[in-house]
Parts: C-alpha cells; sequence; structure tokens
C-alpha cells in the first residue's frame, strides 16, 4: 500500500465501526432492528414457500448440497464499510435453478446461519450476531418471486429478461432492506449507502454470469454445484489479502490523525497563544464546513487544516512571533512565509498530510486575490482554506494580544460582514456571523 492510498473518511469510519461491532455482544438496539428486519424476511419467505408453489421437485440431497456451497462462499467475506460483500452470487443463481424457487429463501437462510456459526465458533463473530443471517437473506426474496412469476424455467430454458429482471429484483430488494436496516441503526447516510451498494453490485453482477454457468452446468448433474469451490478458496486469499490493507489503512489514518495533533501540541507547547487560537479556530471552522455541507474528506482537511495552519510558525524567529508591537514591513515579509513553512512541513509527513499542506499554504488568501503567498482569488482558494481564513481572522480579532485589546464579538463581525467579498469568501461569512450570533446569543 502506498501512502497516499485512502478512502473517503465516512466509509473508513463505518468500516471501523461495523468491525469493532462484529465480535462485540449485540445491543439492545441492535437486537431489536434484527428482529424486526430479520422478522419480515422470515414472514416473507414463509409465504413465498407456502402460497407460490410452482411444481418442481424438491430433492433433499441436491438442498442439502447447495446449501454446503453456499455457506461456504458466505465465509469470503470483503468488507466495505458498513457492509460486506461475499461471492454467494456464484452459488445463489444455480440455487434458483436447481430447487424449487419459491423454497430458495429458506435455503439460502439456512446457509447463511450455518456460515455465521462457523464465524461464531471460531470466535470472528460474537454468538447474538447469528441471529443476523435472517436480516442478511433478503437478497434472495425478490429472484424467487421472478422466477416463480416466470413458472420455474430450467437454467436452458430461462429467457434472457427473466434472468435480467430476476438480478434487478436481487439489487432492489436487498437495497431497500439494507437502507432501512442501516437507517434503524443509525450508521450510514443515503449517499454512503449508494457509495458502499456501487461496488457490492458491480460484484455481484460480475459473479452472476459464472453462477448461471454453474446452473447450466448443474442440469441434471448436481454434483457440479461444486465447481464453484476453487474459486471460493481463491477469493478467500485475495479477501485476506484485502483485510490485511485495510487494517493497513485504518493503522495510517490513526498515524495521521495522531501526527496532526502531536504538531498541534507542539504549536502550543512553542507558543501558549498560538496552540489556544488554533483550537479555537479548529471549532470554528468545523461548524462552518458543516453547515456549508462540505462532505467528510474536506470536512477532516478543514478540521487538520486549522489545527495547523500556524505549524509554519515553529520556523519563524520566536522574537518576531511574540513581539509586543505592530510588526514592520520587512518582519511581515518574515511572518508571511509562515504558510509555505507549514506547507512543506507537511509535504515532508506525506500521505494526507501533503493534502493538508495545501490547504495550510492558502490559509491567507484573500477573496479578491490580494492574499498571500500566490496572490489567489476567489474559487481558485480551496474552500476550506477559505473556511479558516475567516474562523482564523474572527478569532484574533476577539483574542487579546500584547499590542491590542481584543474587539467585542459585534465589532467582529461587523468587520467580517464589511471586508466579505473582498478579503473573505461572502458564504463563509454568512455562515459564521450565524454561527457566531447563535453561539453567543446574540440577535440576527
Amino acid at each position: 500500500m502506498s501512502a497516499t492510498e485512502s478512502v473517503a473518511p465516512g466509509i473508513e469510519r463505518l468500516l471501523a465501526e461495523s468491525r469493532g461491532r462484529m465480535p462485540r455482544a449485540v445491543a439492545a438496539r441492535e437486537r431489536r432492528v434484527e428482529l424486526a428486519v430479520g422478522g419480515t424476511f422470515a414472514v416473507a419467505a414463509v409465504l413465498t414457500a407456502f402460497l407460490a408453489g410452482t411444481g418442481r421437485t424438491l430433492d433433499w440431497s441436491d438442498a442439502v448440497l447447495a446449501v454446503a456451497v453456499l455457506a461456504v462462499a458466505s465465509l469470503v467475506v470483503f468488507e466495505v464499510g458498513s457492509l460486506y460483500t461475499q461471492p454467494t452470487q456464484v452459488a445463489f443463481v444455480p440455487m434458483l435453478f436447481v430447487l424449487p424457487p419459491e423454497l430458495v429463501p429458506l435455503f439460502v437462510f439456512a446457509a447463511l446461519l450455518a456460515g455465521k456459526v462457523v464465524n461464531a465458533l471460531s470466535g470472528q463473530l460474537a454468538p447474538g450476531r447469528i441471529m443476523m443471517a435472517a436480516a442478511d437473506s433478503w437478497f434472495a426474496i425478490g429472484p424467487a418471486l421472478v422466477l416463480v412469476a416466470a413458472g420455474a424455467p430450467s437454467a436452458a430454458s430461462a429467457a434472457w429478461y427473466v434472468l435480467a429482471a430476476a438480478l434487478l429484483a436481487q439489487f432492489a430488494v436487498e437495497s431497500a432492506a439494507s437502507f432501512v436496516r442501516e437507517r434503524l441503526h443509525g450508521n450510514a447516510s443515503v449517499r454512503e449507502e449508494l457509495t458502499e451498494s456501487r461496488w457490492i453490485y458491480l460484484v455481484d453482477t460480475l459473479l452472476a454470469p459464472i453462477g448461471f454457468a454453474v446452473a447450466l452446468a448443474a442440469t441434471g448433474r448436481p454434483w457440479a454445484l461444486l465447481l464453484p469451490l476453487p474459486l471460493f478458496l481463491l477469493l478467500l486469499i485475495f479477501a485476506r489479502e484485502r483485510t490485511a490493507r485495510l487494517e493497513s489503512l485504518l493503522e495510517l489514518s490513526s498515524a495521521y490523525r495522531g501526527t496532526a495533533h502531536v504538531l498541534g501540541d507542539m504549536i502550543g507547547h512553542d507558543d501558549t497563544y498560538t496552540g489556544s487560537h488554533s483550537r479555537s479556530v479548529v471549532e470554528l471552522s468545523v461548524g462552518v464546513a458543516e453547515e456549508l455541507g462540505l462532505d467528510e474528506r474536506r470536512r477532516r482537511n478543514v478540521e487538520f487544516g486549522a489545527l495547523l495552519h500556524d505549524v509554519g510558525k515553529v520556523a519563524i524567529p520566536k522574537q518576531l512571533i511574540n513581539k509586543p508591537g505592530p510588526l514592520n514591513a520587512q518582519e511581515w515579509t518574515v511572518v508571511r512565509t509562515h504558510t509555505v513553512e507549514g506547507q512543506r512541513i507537511l509535504e515532508k509527513i506525506g500521505g494526507l498530510m501533503s493534502e493538508i499542506g495545501a490547504v495550510v499554504r492558502s490559509s491567507h488568501e484573500r477573496y479578491d486575490g490580494g492574499g498571500y503567498p500566490d496572490g489567489l482569488a476567489d474559487e481558485a482558494i480551496p474552500v476550506e482554506s477559505r473556511i479558516i481564513f475567516a474562523c482564523d481572522a474572527f478569532n484574533a480579532m476577539t483574542t487579546d494580544r500584547p499590542y491590542r485589546a481584543a474587539l467585542p464579538i459585534e465589532g467582529a463581525i461587523t468587520e467580517l460582514e464589511a471586508n466579505a467579498g473582498t478579503q473573505f469568501d461572502p458564504r463563509v461569512v454568512g455562515v459564521l456571523v450565524a454561527q457566531v450570533r447563535d453561539r453567543y446569543g446574540l440577535p440576527a
């Protein structure tokens, strides 16, 4: 894994939460959610089995074989945020053509249940989470109903549009069940759900033709259901490699966050005012970023950028940083190099910190192009930097310094509004002022 590899912070957060949840005992809320979602699946599966007969004969030896193969497939897990995907499609599709389709949801549940029991016995899953097999089985309902409606055709006689409808029905039912489940758990937004599901459904779509080929091979030869087992072994190797990469990714993310806070503490140790100032700017900046609707990656950049926007001051002579009076032109020239120095320090760390370095470099650019070090203007300035610049200025105006007293809050607000569109991004000023008035109970 290269140092620059990363995933969206929201998905990274969900992945960490999901990993922590699996070996943990089921909480009361989780139990209620799983009983609700799993219980409605059980009702749907039983109704499908008893009310949608197709007349296809059930061979119990075929059923045991199909369930065993699907159970093995369920042990191969690729993590995707708070969700995961498995190569179950290769074993599930043949089930629809070898067994009576109306019974397939129940057999899918049996297979997933067996897989979770194995995971629980190996210590990878808390025993109470075995119950989640029912909610995980929702994907089988849609295709089963499509095959029932089509008269339970054999793999050789199934029309292409029946196969397409079965796949779309699988995605539709699984998406609805997953969305309800995650929302009840309070784990993911709609955007995060869509981000995760795209990858999962791509995998299922690519594996579906392989599953259909196995179904064709198993027509009259049930032993052909065993053909995917070598594939599952290969995918298990890949899944373990992916798990190792994700573990490295989470460790790297934790290291970045730790590095940011160590640097922040270093600033505070070197200059008490700068340290407390940076922490105050973080709080303001994160609030503005959230109100502006920035995605999680940009919000993280705002948080780290605000914390480290003054890190370059460690390279500036202390007599200038702590000078009790105003700086002259030559001294200002030196002090203004701190944004470039900050970027240089962060780029030496590399990876995510290089991205934060670009934010730090532009954290003193003016909206009208009169800032430093590059004279950027308007949208050419990263939005994270525009947010930090305004919040930095507000905090500086409302803080006592040796050479001047702090402005009252209303005075600082007046300054921000007077310079909106010239020094500051007007949209950022509008959000910042609203938040400040709300925080201090000032009239709008």
